[in-house]
Parts: structure tokens; C-alpha cells; sequence
């Protein structure tokens, strides 16, 4: 991040830019009618995030009030095809969700003068509110066109404080009804692998702790930035709230190779996605596909709440690779063992793609 043949230093102008701790919202409220260039995608990058596949798809929906056998076989061949699925009749209240989307929504559209005083990229006990840099790696712009408020719940009690009392009680309310839901669902994914229902929280200990309130402002130029680029969650699964605004892509296809395609809402559903940890203790089974966020409207922001399901054994000794019970002869062995710190380690050092998981292939697979 150097200055460009124009005299455009994007080093100077990053550092203006989070000093100014206003966010993506507050260059919003400033009136911008033009992209800056911190956010703009390459024309090659832009065009992709903006095209979709030609083909109509819609990710499976499971109805968890099935009998039990019914909905294991449903989640199964969802995370062996594509990786997502929609969970109706999950037992989280709609009030819940409704609180804490709009709590969500709420925080990001304070004043500027009240929000800024919490911008840091940098957590701050348990709570990190800022426009979150994308990956070198990665290729796409310095910025994606979205702030985020990320949300620590655990291993320790959060400390909370900074956030309004509004917003801390009705995401701590969400988190808390969602840790029941994620119980729920390890045990189902459990036997949709085909072993007993404890067998990932006894191995893990699964905890959903991490959670991030995504808010994607309207763009002026919304086909000329990326809400998000494309990447896989670090996790076991992930859970998703979102609103109706849309936006969300999955590559779709047999090997999550294929062209990109929409993910329309579904009402009072939540949207589970198999992550890399899965995948790999899974030894394949199931599928971590990439996704991303474009950016539909010049009028209308965005918003979603993220939780993410990891182990909470996080120890050198607490070590996972894929669970005896699915290697046979015929499919041996396809990633090796790691720890969590280290797993995560690689994340941060290659980036959120795939390219991450490959270092844990055994070369003879």
C-alpha cells in the first residue's frame, strides 16, 4: 500500500479513514455520491461479485419439527451438496431474532458523534466495532463496503459494558438462545455423519461465542465495491440471522467450484453453513463452500447477525482431524490432526479461502 502513479497514497488515505472512525455509514452521512477508491473492486472483480448464475437454486430448507431420522437425513444431504441449508421450526422466537436484528441495525445507525467513540480495531474487552480491512491476500479492495460490531461472549464473562443497554440485552438474549439451537444442531450434524448424537460435543465441547452484526450501507455505486469477498467460515458451522434486503452469494456446484448464485431470505428461517472445522473432521463428508455479500441498493442497508460454532478446546494437547469412525480402508485419512490456535494461525497468515484447509491435506489424498 504504497502511492500509485496518480499520487493516490492508500496507505495515508486507510489511516484517515479509520481515524476518522466513522466507518462505511459515516461516508454515507457525509453525502458521497462516488465510490473512494479504499472500496473500489477491480472492473474483473466487480463484474463477477455482480453477475449470477443463469441457472435458478435454492438451498435446502430443513423443517426441524420433522421426526428426528427425517430431518438428520435432510441436513445430510444438504452439508454433502451445497454446504447451507435454512432451519425452520428451530425453536429460537421470532421476537428473539426480530430484537436482535433490529438491536443490530440500531447500533450501526446511532449518531456518528455516539458511535465513533467505539470504533477500534483493536477488541475493547469483549467488543470490536469498526470496518474490518480485507485480506492482501485476498485481492479485492482495501475495504469491503461494510462495518461490523463483533461480539465476544466467552470463554470468560464478557465484559459488555461499551455497548448501549438496549443493544448488550438483546444480543446477549440472541446468544444465549442460540447456544440452545447450537447444541441442538451439533447433535445433528453428528448423526448425520453417522455417529451418536454427543459424539462432536463430547469430542469439542462446542461453543458459539463469536458473533458478528454485519451492516451493509447502501452504495451510491453499488456495483463498484464488494460487501464482502468471497470466503469460508473458521468454524464448526455458523448460524445466520439476516434481514430481507438480500445480497448473499454461494458458489454453487459438485466440487464449490461452480458460478455464483443468490441466496434469497427466508422468512423467520436461520441460515446454517458447514465451516472448515467440520469439513475436515468430517473428512469430506460434508462441504465448507465459499460465499460472499454484494451490495443490491442505493437506498437500503443490509443487516445480519453471524454466530459462529467452534470447539472450546483450545489447548496444545486438544487435538482434532477427522473422527476415526469415518476412516475406512477405501477413505483413509484426508486432512491431518491440528489444534484450533494453530488452525487459526493459518487462517490469519493465507487468508479465507480454501487455500487455508489445504494445508492440513495429507499430499498422499
Amino acid at each position: 500500500m504504497t502511492a500509485s502513479a496518480d499520487g493516490y497514497d492508500s496507505t495515508a488515505a486507510l489511516a484517515a479513514f479509520h481515524e476518522s472512525h466513522g466507518g462505511v455509514r459515516g461516508l454515507v452521512e457525509s453525502g458521497v455520491t462516488t465510490v473512494p477508491p479504499l472500496f473500489l473492486a477491480s472492473t474483473q472483480l466487480a463484474a463477477r461479485a455482480q453477475s449470477l448464475a443463469a441457472t435458478a437454486f435454492a438451498v435446502p430448507t430443513v423443517d426441524l419439527s420433522l421426526p428426528r431420522p427425517d430431518a438428520v437425513a435432510l441436513i445430510r444431504a444438504a452439508a454433502r451438496s451445497c454446504g447451507f441449508f435454512h432451519a425452520t421450526n428451530h425453536g429460537v422466537p421470532a421476537d428473539v431474532i426480530g430484537s436482535a436484528l433490529s438491536a443490530a441495525r440500531a447500533f450501526h445507525e446511532q449518531p456518528r458523534a455516539i458511535r465513533s467513540e467505539l470504533y477500534s480495531l483493536a477488541p475493547v474487552g469483549a467488543v470490536a466495532y469498526s470496518t474490518i480491512p480485507s485480506s492482501p491476500e485476498q485481492g479485492g479492495p482495501l475495504l469491503p463496503w461494510r462495518d461490523s460490531l463483533r461480539v465476544r461472549f466467552g470463554p470468560a464473562e464478557p465484559d459488555l459494558g461499551r455497548l448501549p443497554a438496549a443493544c448488550r440485552d438483546a444480543l446477549l438474549g440472541y446468544q444465549r438462545s442460540l447456544t440452545a439451537f447450537g447444541k441442538e444442531m451439533a447433535g445433528l450434524l453428528s448423526e448425520a455423519l453417522g455417529v451418536e448424537a454427543e459424539r462432536l460435543e463430547r469430542a469439542m465441547q462446542v461453543e458459539g461465542w463469536l458473533m458478528a452484526c454485519h451492516y451493509y450501507p447502501p452504495c451510491p455505486e453499488p456495483e463498484r465495491v464488494i460487501g464482502s469477498l468471497e470466503h469460508t467460515d473458521p468454524s464448526l458451522f455458523t448460524v445466520l440471522a439476516q434481514d430481507d434486503a438480500g445480497g448473499l452469494q454461494v458458489r454453487n456446484g459438485d466440487d464449490g467450484d461452480g458460478g455464483w448464485v443468490e441466496v434469497a431470505p427466508v422468512s423467520g428461517a436461520l441460515l446454517v453453513n458447514i465451516g472448515d472445522v467440520l469439513k475436515m473432521v468430517s473428512n469430506d463428508e460434508f462441504k465448507s463452500v465459499e460465499h460472499r455479500v454484494v451490495i443490491k441498493s442505493t437506498q437500503d442497508a443490509r443487516v445480519s447477525i453471524a454466530l459462529f460454532f467452534n470447539p472450546a478446546k483450545r489447548d496444545k494437547s486438544d487435538l482434532f482431524g477427522p473422527l476415526p469412525e469415518l476412516m475406512t480402508a477405501e477413505r483413509p485419512a484426508r486432512y491431518r490432526s491440528f489444534t484450533v490456535p494453530e488452525f487459526m494461525n493459518f487462517r490469519r497468515e493465507f487468508g479465507h479461502s480454501r487455500s487455508s484447509v489445504q494445508r492440513f491435506k495429507l499430499t498422499s489424498n
